[in-house]
């Protein structure tokens, strides 16, 4: 079974920028896809970002396209997601997630595993 942490979160003012990680363990990375989702208080969950588990495909959603990018050096078994020009509407908590198909991710459907999650907060 695979173990997700994530780490990076924080606060940061409107138009700054954030670098979230997601430290994987107990089965190997490189067969995994993985993604993030948020949720922000009184929302439902929303994924953000996933990519193939070889790094050559990537989603996101449309409002951050252009501001974040997820990428999966497979050499260093984390993820990451470089959030730039951070909106106090991305004031969520993310989550780590993994599966072995992307599709899955971006629908949502009975994913592998979540880590416990990470606060970022965007002030105005």
């Amino acid at each position: 079974q695979v173990q997700l942490v994530e780490s990076g979160g924080g606060l940061v003012q409107a138009g700054g920028s954030l670098r979230l990680s997601c430290t994987v363990s107990g089965r190997p990375f490189s067969r995994y896809a993985m993604g993030w989702f948020r949720q922000a208080p009184g929302k439902e969950r929303e994924f953000v970002a996933a990519i193939s588990w070889t790094g050559g495909s990537t989603a996101y959603v449309d409002s951050v396209k252009g501001r974040f990018t997820i990428s999966k050096p497979n050499a260093k078994n984390t993820m990451y997601l470089q959030m730039n020009s951070l909106k106090p509407e991305d004031t969520a908590v993310y989550y780590c997630v993994a599966d072995e198909d992307i599709s899955h991710i971006v629908a949502d459907f009975s994913l592998d595993a979540w880590g416990q999650g990470t606060l970022v907060t965007v002030s105005s």
